[in-house]
């Protein structure tokens, strides 16, 4: 086998036509590995695929003002579709507040969320080793069923599926941070943005975080009125939060704790509910009220009021010490990083009518108001952020240590030439990274996805084929200037004696790279080394042999 191996490689580096063929070969393969990933797509790229959890949360958003009895009625929809699910084991409904702290709940803001258009459902499942059904593939499942038949019942509601990240928490996937100096323009563009992503596939649960603008009342006491009718302001101000809030009238004392106990009173939720949503029905409601004088007569609240109509105060949300508002987007089993394109090639081409846009750095866009030359600024964050900035340093990191390993090599051999074989060799393993990821995605029931963790497994096979390609240097180096074999020989030699304990070093590698491969996260770390190995093995044992009788050895060598 030593012999027929060692034969094959003198009589292919010989042969002019078989070193062409083994040149373009790879060159080829190489060209179509980074086809796969752009422009043809078959790898995808993200920053971690999605993780199999046991809970996830359920957030539903009701229009501002909408009452509590409103808010629990969607969450009651969603309740009975939850129910019909044999993988959940419970759940909680958290009214009108957020659900305890969790790690994608820190970043979302649970903890501010007090309000009765807002509720938050905790679902559990049963553990993942006990069922079929990633989270993932259930929250792909259910979520289209429940936003059409649960956000329907008030208008503008909105319900969004939130699961535990599989990496650095971020407040969505997908974040449009627009910039300016004037309000109405930066929610009006925000509004233009959230439609984009509505249009654009693989984007869901897309909201804006901002207060809506909704009509309000605001009731004033009438000074004079109430002075010459003999009823104190704090009187009536007593009485409305009597009426709707609740307000502690009394104390109870109790032998079992040392502190008093407060009694409070208020209407009864029927007592409190309105007929409906306008000026009349506040007023009737209001008339109901009456407060004895200083003369003991009961005197109407409406007769000492004035109701006024005004629009809602929206909060001004800042970054930075810039107005600012967010338009975020889940993505839908999907990459960010490719829907990000959608949109934004969407915004360039429907929003010039309106706005004269700049690009700013990579992605991101500044508009110009045509008619009021307002600036605003888009900026992109979230995961799709993360995703580009590891890409960006992982890429950053793979060329450092290319670049270390060819200046060492230069030091170590003082030639440019055998230096840039071992480079070469150590970069070719890129062809089985990619093939792995393609092939693994057939065999996959989700898409497999070109992770972080992938690029990590690249840079550490940079080592691996590195030394593999400085043995047989080495050791040809040793058998011409020792033995005084021709260059010929010394390759053929060289290669069919380190072939052996290649394979046996790959083989640990690719055994123990199984035990990732698995894995929800490092999966991708243990597909790019388990077929990255293979590439390296087939470059150092074919390509490199082809390079260095292409190259002057002698003269590299010193044997002249």
């Amino acid at each position: 086998m030593f012999k027929k191996f060692q034969d094959a490689v003198f009589n292919g580096i010989q042969n002019p036509f078989k070193r062409n063929i083994i040149l373009i070969v790879t060159l080829v393969a190489f060209i179509l590995s980074i086809l796969m990933i752009a422009p043809t797509k078959m790898v995808l790229a993200k920053m971690l695929p999605g993780k199999n959890n046991d809970t996830f949360t359920i957030y539903t958003t009701l229009p501002e003002g909408s009452s509590i009895e409103q808010t629990n009625q969607v969450t009651n929809c969603v309740a009975d579709h939850l129910k019909k699910e044999k993988e959940i084991t419970d759940f909680e409904v958290f009214l009108g507040m957020g659900a305890p702290l969790d790690f994608a709940g820190l970043i979302k803001g649970s903890h501010f969320k007090n309000s009765e258009n807002l509720a938050e459902i905790v679902i559990n499942l049963t553990k993942k080793h006990h069922r079929t059904e990633p989270s993932y593939f259930m929250v792909q499942r259910i979520r289209p069923a429940i936003q059409k038949e649960c956000s329907n019942i008030f208008a503008n509601t909105t319900i969004s599926f939130v699961e535990p990240p599989a990496g650095p928490p971020v407040l969505a996937a997908l974040v449009a941070e627009i910039y300016g100096d004037d309000s109405k323009g930066i929610r009006e563009l925000s509004s233009k943005v959230a439609s984009v992503f509505s249009k654009t596939d693989g984007l869901v649960d897309i909201e804006i975080m901002q207060d809506e603008i909704y009509d309000s009342f605001e009731i004033k006491v009438d000074s004079t009125k109430a002075s010459l009718s003999g009823v104190d302001i704090k009187q009536i101000n007593d009485i409305l939060y009597l009426a709707f809030e609740g307000m502690q009238i009394a104390v109870k004392n109790s032998d079992a704790i040392s502190d008093q106990i407060p009694i409070y009173l208020s209407l009864s939720l029927e007592s409190k509910k309105f007929s409906s949503k306008d000026m009349e029905a506040l007023k009737a409601k209001l008339s109901s009220l009456k407060m004895m004088n200083q003369q003991g007569m009961m005197i109407p609240l409406t007769e000492l009021v004035n109701i006024m109509p005004k629009k809602s105060n929206p909060m001004i949300m800042s970054k930075n010490l810039h107005q600012m508002t967010n338009v975020m987007a889940e993505t839908d089993m999907v990459s960010q990083v490719y829907p990000l394109l959608d949109a934004r090639d969407e915004i360039l081409n429907t929003f010039s009518d309106k706005y004269e846009i700049e690009k700013i750095g990579l992605f991101n866009l500044q508009l110009t108001d045509k008619q009021t030359s307002k600036v605003y600024k888009l900026m992109w964050d979230g995961e799709m952020e993360v995703t580009l900035d590891t890409f960006v340093e992982l890429g950053a990191a793979f060329i450092a240590a290319l670049v270390l390993i060819f200046l060492l090599m230069v030091i170590y051999y003082k030639s440019y030439t055998l230096s840039g074989i071992i480079l070469l060799g150590s970069f070719l393993s890129i062809i089985g990274v990619i093939v792995g990821h393609w092939i693994m995605d057939i065999f996959s029931s989700d898409t497999f996805f070109l992770t972080a963790t992938s690029l990590i497994g690249f840079i550490a096979l940079i080592g691996i084929s590195s030394r593999n390609s400085l043995l047989l240097i080495d050791f040809t180096a040793s058998l011409m200037r020792d033995e005084g074999m021709n260059k010929a020989e010394a390759i053929a030699y060289a290669t069919a004696t380190r072939a052996k304990p290649i394979f046996l070093t790959a083989a640990a590698i690719i055994l123990a790279s199984t035990l990732l491969a698995g894995d929800a996260v490092f999966g991708g770390l243990g597909v790019a080394l388990i077929f990255g190995t293979v590439a390296a093995v087939v470059a150092s044992l074919m390509v490199v042999p082809v390079l260095m009788y292409n190259a002057d050895l002698k003269r590299h060598f010193n044997l002249n």
